[in-house]
């Protein structure tokens, strides 16, 4: 047991000198960077999803879709420059995470990291067929296509941006499910923030399942969204000001890391 302690003491001993020059990034500093990110990723999905996408596109209707872009196609833009921050701020906030929730359980909250950088991955390839509605709609170049060709192509884009987020977002359930769980394991943040989370992160895996295997998804649409909206708004909005207020604080939250 001694010869154990000797052989880890001087990697402590680097850790902790290179912290103190500022080459390891603490807890608290992570917890901030997180919770920054998160309050900004709130406020631009907000914009770009709910009030761009959701308002413009009829996923019924092509020929609307079509005329509503093109219609506000600096808007739109707008909404896809915001997901490309989206886009970075998921980056931070894995890699933020992993800090913070490390000392719970390392090889978790790697899982946890690498989850949401899949699913972040999905939602970057998605924005590929949303410009593609967007030059489909506005670019001279396919102004001579047949109407209906050129709507059922907007349409076709739409539903491919629809469906690689969906895929994406059954993969962000298992990043909430596990981040959930370290929270949990952390004994440093509410257990009930935790399992608001696990909730979450399953409310989002069979919304997911549901789409692919229920043929009247529409029908269930309501009660499914309830299902998601409410426990993944709280616990993320949760968990946001707990990062900004109370993670990292804690002396034990930045050691004693557990697998």
């Amino acid at each position: 047991m001694s010869a154990l302690r000797q052989a880890t003491a001087p990697t402590a001993h680097a850790a902790g000198e290179l912290r103190d020059v500022g080459l390891v990034t603490s807890p608290r500093a992570a917890a901030l960077w997180a919770g920054g990110s998160y309050a900004a990723l709130f406020l631009l999905a907000i914009f770009a999803n709910f009030a761009v996408v959701e308002r413009l596109v009829d996923p019924a209707d092509p020929g609307a879709t079509l005329t509503a872009l093109a219609g506000e196609a600096s808007l739109v833009r707008a909404a896809v420059l915001a997901f490309g921050v989206v886009f970075v701020l998921d980056v931070v906030i894995a890699w933020a995470l992993f800090v913070v929730l490390r000392p719970a359980g390392r090889d978790r909250a790697l899982l946890a990291a690498w989850s949401r950088l899949t699913y972040t991955a999905f939602l970057g390839v998605a924005l590929v067929p949303l410009l593609l509605a967007l030059q489909l709609s506005t670019e001279d170049a396919y102004a001579d296509l047949d109407p209906a060709t050129r709507e059922a192509a907007v349409g076709l884009a739409v539903d491919s941006f629809d469906l690689l987020w969906l895929t994406g977002l059954a993969v962000f359930g298992l990043h909430l499910v596990v981040v959930g769980a370290l929270v949990v394991r952390s004994r440093t943040a509410p257990r009930l923030l935790g399992g608001l989370l696990v909730v979450a992160g399953v409310a989002y895996v069979l919304d997911t399942a549901a789409h692919v295997v229920l043929s009247d998804y529409e029908r269930w649409a309501g009660l499914l969204l309830l299902v998601v909206a409410v426990p993944s708004v709280v616990g993320e909005l949760w968990l946001t000001l707990w990062l900004l207020v109370r993670a990292g604080r804690d002396r034990g939250s930045s050691t004693g890391a557990r697998p």
